[in-house]
C-alpha cells in the first residue's frame, strides 16, 4: 500500500507500507518502510525494493499521524490511501492493527543509493519529545507585563472627588 504524496528532502513520493507476516505466532502487522519517489510508485519499477523471503525489520512501535480537515478520505478500492488509517489498513490486509516504522541509520549516501534502487528510505531511529518551553516563557512574561501595565495603570488615576473628600475627612 502506498500513502501520499509524502515529500521528502524536497521530491515528491509516497510511504510504502507493507504487511508483515511474524516468524512463530503467525500473526501479521503493518510496516511501514519508509518513502520512495513518485516515478517508483509501480512495483514492477523497484523490483529491489521488494523483499521476497525472510526478513528482519529493525523498527519502532508508533502512533499513525491523524488526518486532518484537509486531508482527502482514505479510497482503498482504488488504492489511494492519503493518511495511514490503521483500522482500516489491518482490516483490507487481515492483519493486527499495529503501526511499525522501520528505522534505518541516517546515512545520506545510503540514502541516495536506496532512492535510486528503489528501497524504501526509513526514518532515523529517534524520538521527538514536544518541547514548549520558549512558548511557556512568552505566555508568562507577556502575562507579567500585562498585569504591571495594569497595575500602573491603577496607581497612576487621580482620585475621583468623593475619594477625595473620604481622605481629606478628618472625623474618620
Amino acid at each position: 500500500m502506498l500513502i501520499g504524496p509524502r515529500m521528502h528532502d524536497g521530491n515528491n513520493g509516497y510511504l510504502v507500507v507493507t504487511p508483515l507476516e511474524r516468524e512463530g505466532s503467525g500473526t501479521t502487522v503493518l510496516v511501514n518502510r519508509g518513502w520512495i519517489p513518485k516515478k517508483l510508485r509501480r512495483q514492477v519499477d523497484r523490483e529491489e525494493g521488494l523483499p521476497t523471503g525472510q526478513v528482519v525489520i529493525e523498527g519502532l512501535l508508533r502512533e499513525p499521524w491523524k488526518k486532518n480537515m484537509f486531508t482527502p478520505d482514505n479510497k482503498p478500492e482504488h488504492g489511494e490511501y492519503y493518511f495511514p488509517d490503521v483500522q482500516q489498513m489491518a482490516m483490507i490486509t487481515s492483519s493486527q492493527p499495529v503501526w511499525i516504522e522501520e528505522t534505518m541509520e541516517p546515512n545520506l549516501l545510503k540514502a541516495y543509493d536506496r532512492e535510486v534502487r528503489g528501497i524504501p528510505i526509513g526514518r532515523a531511529a529517534e524520538v521527538n519529545l514536544r518541547n514548549n518551553h520558549t512558548q511557556y516563557i512568552f505566555t508568562w512574561y507577556a502575562l507579567s507585563a500585562a498585569t504591571t501595565i495594569m497595575l500602573w495603570m491603577v496607581v497612576r488615576k487621580s482620585p475621583s472627588n468623593m475619594a477625595r473628600k473620604v481622605r481629606q475627612n478628618k472625623e474618620w
